[in-house]
């Protein structure tokens, strides 16, 4: 299973006035890559405009950030790699643009629109918290802890 992800698409849903901030395409990629290694699906983000030089290496997991090249838009590629993937079935588009969603489709893949992929993205996030919490071992006070919090607790009775 993949997901393949309309980076602009996906920013403008999440933060107004994304493109004045470029630390939100950090944040997004930070969520994506928690998203992928909870649901162990392959994800492709991809952006419109050329990768900036500070923009954090993705890696070679199953985690993949692309960006056109110059001259070409983020549509275009998307498109390009819906024609060319070999198990469309298994392959989810993400996009709020009406032409991108209708191709996908078309060629026998799953649409999302922005908003139902965020609350899919925010389910699994909040399921993955969740999770890593009932992990958390029960952390119990040493003896000098109680000692100081007990010599603590009898000074502030005396005042």
């Amino acid at each position: 299973m993949a997901y393949l992800i309309d980076g602009n698409n996906l920013l403008g849903h999440l933060y107004a006035g994304f493109h004045r901030d470029p630390a939100h395409r950090s944040i997004l990629v930070g969520k994506l890559r928690a998203f992928q290694r909870q649901t162990r699906t392959r994800v492709i983000l991809i952006f419109d405009g050329a990768a900036p030089p500070d923009f954090p290496d993705p890696g070679k997991d199953k985690f993949a950030i692309l960006f056109p090249p110059p001259g070409e838009s983020a549509d275009s590629l998307i498109v390009d790699y819906i024609e060319r993937h070999p198990d469309r079935r298994n392959l989810f588009v993400v996009s709020s643009d009406r032409e991108i969603r209708a191709i996908a489709r078309e060629a026998g893949a799953t649409s999302l629109r922005c908003d139902e992929f965020h609350r899919e993205l925010k389910k699994t996030l909040r399921e993955s918290r969740a999770a890593r919490e009932m992990d958390k071992a029960e952390e119990r006070a040493s003896a000098l802890e109680i000692e100081l919090w007990a010599e603590a607790f009898a000074r502030k009775k005396r005042t």
